[in-house]
């Protein structure tokens, strides 16, 4: 954890147990943009490395667009340096410039959409203006890109007959119809409901995945997008404040770090309803605080997995699961005084003050027993009507729980219950 001084506030830099020699993909070097008289971003220092998600993160109006379009060549810096590989982007020739610009794909806040083109067109665009694709090649791509998206029915339609939610979708599917190295993402699930927020969210992050592209996003749609995020970077007053992990970040303790996680923690989990890992956290804090060392206390940890579901069904219902998941932990165990929240993607944790280990486990199997006989055929039900197929998949949830005394950290709690994990409920 570092300190910079020069920053007029303390600056939290979450170093890596091992030293990242790996030569940045992109980097800023001092970097001041300012508007009128108005310093938008004030000797901004950044690394972003390759194959990762970079979630940036801060308050409206502090210069996350703005640093983004600064990526792209969209603007430039009035002081300082931006290097792509360790070289200058301001000093490349227009063949390396030409390179660069084509390894990037944005996607706008207002989705930058053509009223006069169709769906298709528009998704069609960055192929047929950076490619030399035939005809054909180009539809197949762009269909492709549609059917993952849930938009081929609207292939036709114009971005006037689209909802906004739709229109999102569109700008997309046209930012991954290239293939490119990275992608921009500024607040790509604005104007989504909870699903298809997530469901957004886990394209990114599966697609990253599959086409090895760096991602770097800005958003306000906490925590959902920092469950797929590998780094977070606060800005703050035109300043990187920190930078780390979501966990690092839920960690520390400073003044303006507290105000930005008090901006969002009155929330609920919006997917699962289950509370935001800082409520969580500090209602576990004051639970302990008010003397629990004689007490029962037990944190089980669920888990989902997935064979071949995303590939059946789509990802709707593999968050679909998730969401239900959540919802029936807390459906169950809150009458009881448990308390829940998401701790990953596809994980939920859960404590119940004042059970001990054996009946927890016996609450437990009997959640474990209505989630599989009731919500999962509900699930597959649904989706397959939807899409109008019986598939081939399995899901299956797996669940480990420990005891637990006052002086546990949260952390080490949730590795024992890691350690204890059997499947509780399977469906074919």
């Amino acid at each position: 954890m570092r300190h910079d001084s020069n920053l007029g506030l303390h600056c939290y830099i979450i170093a890596d147990i091992e030293e990242n020699v790996e030569t940045p993909l992109i980097e800023f070097r001092d970097v001041i943009k300012r508007f009128d008289e108005k310093t938008i971003l004030e000797r901004v220092n950044l690394d972003i490395y390759e194959n990762q998600i970079t979630t940036i993160i801060g308050k409206s109006g502090s210069g996350k667009s703005v640093l983004l379009k600064h990526i792209i060549g969209l603007l430039s810096p009035d002081e300082g340096d931006i290097l792509f590989r360790g070289q200058s982007i301001h000093k490349m020739k227009k063949s390396e410039w030409d390179g660069y610009r084509s390894k990037i794909s944005y996607m706008f806040q207002n989705n930058a959409l053509f009223d006069s083109m169709s769906v298709f067109e528009n998704i069609a665009l960055p192929l047929r203006q950076t490619t030399n694709l035939r005809r054909k090649e180009i539809e197949q791509k762009v269909m492709s890109r549609c059917e993952q998206m849930e938009l081929a029915d609207a292939i036709l339609q114009y971005p006037s007959e689209l909802s906004g939610g739709m229109q999102k979708r569109v700008a997309l599917a046209r930012a991954l119809v290239t293939d490119p190295t990275i992608v921009l993402f500024d607040e790509p699930t604005t104007g989504q409901d909870p699903i298809r927020k997530n469901i957004i969210l886990s394209m990114i992050a599966h697609y990253r995945k599959q086409f090895e592209f760096t991602a770097i996003l800005i958003s306000h749609d906490i925590p959902d997008v920092l469950f797929i995020s590998d780094r977070i970077l606060l800005l703050w007053e035109g300043k990187i404040a920190f930078h780390g992990t979501y966990e690092e970040l839920s960690h520390l303790k400073h003044p303006m770090i507290d105000e930005f996680l008090q901006s969002i923690t009155g929330l609920r989990d919006e997917l699962t309803g289950l509370l935001s890992k800082e409520i969580f956290r500090a209602r576990y804090s004051l639970m302990l605080g008010i003397g629990q060392s004689d007490t029962a206390l037990t944190a089980i940890i669920f888990s989902v997995h997935f064979e071949r579901l995303s590939e059946a069904l789509g990802h709707q219902a593999a968050i679909e699961v998730v969401k239900a998941l959540g919802e029936y932990v807390h459906k169950y165990f809150d009458p009881i005084g448990g308390f829940s929240t998401r701790h990953s993607r596809e994980q939920i944790l859960t404590i119940l003050p004042r059970i001990g280990a054996e009946e927890a486990e016996r609450l437990m199997l009997e959640m474990a027993e209505g989630f599989q006989s009731k919500k999962l055929p509900e699930i597959q039900a649904a989706a397959g009507k939807r899409i109008g197929v019986k598939a081939s998949f399995e899901i299956s949830v797996s669940a480990g729980l420990t005891n637990s005394s006052e002086d546990d950290d949260i952390e080490l709690m949730i590795d024992r219950a890691e350690a204890n994990q059997k499947i509780i409920a399977r469906y074919q």
